[in-house]
């Protein structure tokens, strides 16, 4: 068993990519079920927002894996697969499980140290469990990241700074700008 990470973010997809592979509402909901199906995957998450579109499993065979979720995507969204691949990030074992602390953290979010993603990442976690997706694997993965994730905020500094694009983009304007009214 190996946990493993697929899926595409701001630094590498486009909006208009990131948008075809959400997963909202309902498609949510059948996409973790038809996700889950796969054979290789024993325990499965996703976590979609904005920003990212993320597949995190317990997997019997990482190479098998690859293949099944990229197949699954690239069907379940009516993407060709070939312009799909060239988006996509894989990560398994450590480097998995260090991008999901840094995900959780929000140090790997456009705006470092916005709030929004670890409540994102509760909720997909949440709705993996209520449907039974999940397993002790990733419970532990995911339980350990949320408690990590809680204490960055607070022993760091990392929510001091902008913690959305459009304030960024506010305090940026005012430091270019003296006067904002016009």
């Amino acid at each position: 068993m190996k946990i493993f990470v697929v899926g595409l973010n701001h630094k590498v997809a486009d909006v208009e990519v990131r948008e075809k592979l959400a997963f909202n509402g309902e498609k949510l909901e059948e996409g973790l079920a038809r996700f889950r199906e796969l054979p290789e995957v024993q325990e499965a998450i996703i976590l979609s927002t904005c920003n990212r579109v993320e597949l995190y499993a317990n997997v019997t065979d990482t190479g098998k894996a690859s293949e099944s979720v990229k197949t699954f995507l690239s069907e379940f969204h009516a993407i060709n697969r070939n312009s799909l691949e060239n988006s996509l990030y894989i990560y398994d074992d450590v480097t998995a499980v260090k991008h999901v602390f840094r995900v959780a953290s929000s140090l790997d979010s456009m705006v470092v140290g916005e709030p929004q993603i670890l409540g994102q990442l509760k909720d997909a976690y949440e709705l993996a469990l209520s449907k039974k997706t999940t397993g002790i694997l990733l419970n532990k993965l995911l339980k350990k990241a949320i408690s990590v994730a809680k204490r960055v905020r607070t022993e760091t500094h990392i929510a001091e700074n902008a913690v959305s694009i459009s304030f960024a983009a506010v305090e940026l304007a005012k430091k270019i700008f003296t006067d904002l009214s016009r």
